[in-house]
């Protein structure tokens, strides 16, 4: 298994269009900043032929301490989901 970081992208970004490291890494975090951005307002981002964001709210409901047992209260929060687009999902299929 293989990770791909940050400075992984900008540096694919640096080669592919001709930009220096600085300016690729400033985009890659402007493009990042943005989603968070706009995930954090309440909306759900859609990057096409890649997949979509999408933000969904629990409610607040009675949990158990599997080891102990003990009841707590799981307070209302929201959480982000990633679902892949079909063209992801066939790149990522394909052999």
């Amino acid at each position: 298994m293989t990770t791909i970081t940050r400075a992984d992208i900008a540096d694919t970004i640096c080669e592919e269009v001709g930009l220096s490291r600085k300016d690729a890494g400033d985009i890659l975090d402007m493009v990042i900043d943005e989603i968070k951005l706009d995930l954090s307002h309440g909306n759900d981002v859609k990057i096409s032929t890649f997949g979509s964001f999408l933000l969904k709210r629990k409610n607040a409901r009675i949990g158990r301490n599997p080891k102990t047992g003990v009841e707590a209260e799981i307070t209302p929060r929201t959480v982000i989901s990633f679902r892949p687009s079909q063209t992801l999902k066939t790149a990522v299929n394909k052999k």
